[in-house]
């Protein structure tokens, strides 16, 4: 039986963790808001409405393609691509190619980022693993100019990042809304968060610290971890309300 990425793949261990994957989506959510393309995301109002049922339901999609059979990923790839193919009907424009491969390259990023900061480093085949594993999925979506691997990647990415990336009224009424989500307790862990794995370009623009408050607590939650404590503190820092969705996250034990 063919998967569409293979059992071993570190691709694997990095998307079936609570933890890994909480911090991906803590990052992707700094970055998205500073994306100049992120109007497209207040088309629909799901976004700005409830921010964390749209994490949840994006990370529905990417365990749909990093678990799956080969087919039903594809048909998951698929799938997004109708979905977003509506929008732009909806909306009678089309999304910049340049932003489907900015999101693409989030998940690149911070899947690594966020690995690298709850585990161990990558290899640079490992990391090459990951971008294979998003290559595969962008050339199924048919988007153009997608570096064919990690290296040739790297500097494309920091284009993006300049390119592509502006503080908006968008960005500060994202922000606002994660703050009214959240509550402000658990909006600051979601700040602190965000800095350990967003780039310098994303802090500045943010106006964020280069050193963030949670950074001494990582070894701790690591050893609570070691010793099984994990799930009840995230039970006390994490909305109750998504309880049963972070718990599915662990795909991977």
């Amino acid at each position: 039986m063919q998967f569409f990425v293979e059992k071993n793949s570190v691709v694997r261990k990095i998307w079936g963790k609570s933890d890994t994957v909480l911090f991906i989506f803590a990052g992707a959510s700094a970055e998205f808001a500073l994306n100049k393309a992120v109007d497209w995301l207040y088309f629909t109002g799901k976004l700005p409405a409830d921010p964390l049922k749209r994490l949840f339901s994006t990370v529905t999609y990417a365990r749909q393609i990093v678990f799956a059979k080969q087919d039903d990923a594809l048909k998951a790839i698929d799938k997004i691509a109708s979905i977003h193919s509506g929008v732009e009907r909806n909306r009678g424009t089309t999304i910049p190619d340049w932003a489907y491969r900015d999101v693409l390259f989030m998940l690149i990023h911070y899947s690594i980022t966020s690995f690298e900061l709850m585990e161990r480093k990558l290899s640079d085949e490992e990391k090459e693993e990951v971008y294979n594993v998003f290559y595969r999925t962008g050339t199924r979506m048919e988007l153009k100019d997608l570096p064919t691997s990690y290296k040739e990647w790297l500097p494309v990415r920091q284009e993006h990042l300049k390119n592509d990336l502006k503080k908006t009224k968008y960005t500060i009424d994202l922000f606002k809304q994660y703050k009214k989500n959240l509550g402000a307790v658990r909006y600051r862990i979601l700040v602190e968060a965000q800095m350990l794995v967003v780039p310098e370009i994303v802090k500045k623009l943010l106006a964020f610290r280069n050193f963030s408050l949670l950074k001494p607590t990582v070894p701790i939650y690591k050893l609570a971890r070691l010793l099984k404590l994990d799930s009840f503190i995230k039970d006390i820092l994490l909305p109750s309300a998504y309880k049963k969705e972070i718990k599915e996250l662990d795909v991977v034990t």
